[in-house]
């Protein structure tokens, strides 16, 4: 039985190189990526629910681009407090600014996808650009350096968006470095030509792609998923590619309590049982044998069962994943989280089953 074991830990080990030498590695380890501007005219679309407080911080941001030819489209999805109205006080302060006005719709209640599709069908230009209302660029190139990875084949860019760091918080480093794995594995499935997601806090594509799905009409039903069932369904291996230049990073505030971190990862959980098959599949491999090689080592290693072998596929392990996300962490600007990396894996494991049992018994909220 404990040879099977052993035997069985070796296959899981091969899968996990598999994942990060061939699948993540092209994403590390790729070249440093440059960037001229196109001066492409490019429709920046914002949507805000109740987001007052954020949009008077960030939306002059985006105003303050250093770009030639851009609208930023700002939507307000029925909020009840002062967005609108501060929508309205941009309306009138930059030229550019166009104001698109949600009411509340009984078939869409509440539904930003809903919100989205008005904004998208009212941008003059004809290249998209998106962020969040509580999200801001790191540069004033931010919109040149999306822009830029357009060309004539490529007409879905997947960018970056991070988590602003809290000094002495655990929980921060989790978050964002679950958010950097995140970020490498679709990022490098893009480059591998089988991209299964982007995030909307950073994402831009050409109008043509939304209306050659019939927008989010597929998916209309399930509240999240603008973003990544979007992408699910509408990128392929000719239309995609990526933007990890630090000039296209955004960034926004992360959860402050593991409660509200915990129920943002069961919606993102929740999302991902709507992806194509080979997506769940290659995801629950990754996922499975994350977790398999930390079950199965324990017991080979509680009867001292080959220890030196096992030992030393868990070391070899370990220094290969440590380095492969070493690098994407350099790229993406996050790498104080890699010296906590054993200890925020581990977590993030547990954390994973934890999600995947609550979601069975339950559905998160404001998901449907």
């Amino acid at each position: 039985m404990l040879t099977i074991i052993l035997y069985f830990f070796i296959a899981i080990v091969v899968i996990q190189l598999f994942y990060y030498l061939i699948v993540f590695g092209k994403f590390s380890f790729a070249k440093k990526q440059e960037f001229e501007s196109k001066n492409i005219p490019i429709s920046v679309i914002v949507c805000a629910k109740n987001e007052e407080e954020n949009v008077i911080k960030y939306i002059p941001l985006l105003a303050d681009q250093n770009y030639p030819d851009y609208e930023i489209v700002l939507i307000d999805d029925a909020s009840s407090d002062n967005t609108l109205d501060v929508f309205e006080e941009f309306e009138k302060t930059y030229s550019n600014i166009k104001l698109v006005k949600v009411k509340n719709n009984e078939a869409f209640w509440g539904n930003k996808k809903y919100a989205l599709t008005l904004g998208i069908k009212a941008a003059k230009k004809e290249h998209l650009l998106f962020t969040d209302a509580d999200c801001y660029p790191t540069s004033k190139d931010w919109i040149t350096a999306m822009s830029s990875q357009f060309t004539k084949e490529k007409t879905i860019v997947l960018g970056y968006s991070g988590y602003e760091k809290i000094a002495n918080s655990l929980l921060n480093k989790i978050i964002r470095f679950e958010t950097l794995l995140t970020a490498i594995q679709y990022f490098s499935w893009a480059k591998m030509g089988k991209p299964y997601m982007g995030v909307g806090r950073n994402l831009a594509y050409k109008k043509e792609e939304f209306f050659n799905v019939n927008g989010f009409i597929d998916h209309i039903q399930i509240r999240s998923g603008d973003d990544d069932l979007f992408i699910n369904q509408a990128a392929n291996s000719d239309n995609i590619t990526i933007s990890y230049s630090p000039e296209s990073f955004t960034y926004s505030a992360p959860k402050t309590t593991f409660k509200d971190w915990f129920i943002q990862k069961r919606r993102h959980v929740a999302t991902a049982t709507h992806y194509k098959a080979f997506d769940k599949i290659q995801l629950a491999i990754f996922f499975s044998s994350q977790l398999l090689f930390l079950i199965m080592p324990i017991v080979l290693l509680a009867f001292q069962f080959q220890w030196i072998l096992v030992v030393s596929l868990i070391g070899f392990r370990y220094l290969v994943t440590w380095i492969v996300t070493g690098f994407a962490a350099g790229k993406l600007k996050e790498k104080d989280v890699m010296y906590w990396y054993p200890i925020i894996e581990i977590i993030l494991i547990f954390t994973q089953i934890n999600v995947f049992v609550t979601n069975i018994f339950s559905k998160p909220a404001h998901w449907k």
